[in-house]
């Protein structure tokens, strides 16, 4: 059996600058993780229903078990890791005040699904909140905790 291909990949994570040598093949959440050990995106379903493994490609919400590695060649990804800059990110401040998050598995992917979410609905009530929360599964909290802090966030974008 022949070696498999291998593709140049290169882009910007988190304001870094990548290169790499990947297989066509791998997906982007295992070249997150295991090539750039960039272990705050999750990998839970790997059909990407649950959410947990959301990522930011150019400003976008994205599930990265769903798109392989060389689909970000010359594209701009930010993870979890990038959020937080010398302080939390407002996202983050709000979610550790309101006690947004239990287990903290789906966290991640939550984070990164409201950075556009909030971006593009600087004022959202509870329904547009709680619709855009249904693409993000957790299993741990019935979400009030989570809307509050996603109310909390906003409110905190807008100041």
């Amino acid at each position: 059996m022949d070696e498999p291909q291998h593709v140049n990949i290169s882009g910007m994570v988190n304001g870094s600058r990548f290169e790499s040598e990947v297989e066509p093949r791998l997906l982007l959440s295992d070249f997150l993780r295991h090539d750039l050990q960039l272990t705050g995106t999750h990998v839970g379903c790997e059909h990407g229903v649950c959410g947990a493994c959301t990522v930011l490609l150019d400003g976008l919400a994205v599930r990265s078990c769903l798109m392989f590695a060389v689909q970000a060649d010359g594209r701009n990804l930010t993870t979890v890791e990038g959020l937080a800059g010398d302080e939390l990110h407002p996202i983050q401040t709000a979610f550790h005040e309101a006690h947004g998050l239990q287990c903290g598995f789906c966290t991640p992917g939550i984070l990164m699904s409201l950075v556009p979410f909030l971006r593009d609905n600087p004022d959202p009530d509870e329904q547009q909140i709680r619709e855009a929360l249904s693409a993000n599964l957790c299993r741990c909290t019935g979400y009030q905790n989570i809307v509050a802090a996603v109310q909390l966030a906003a409110k905190k974008m807008r100041a």
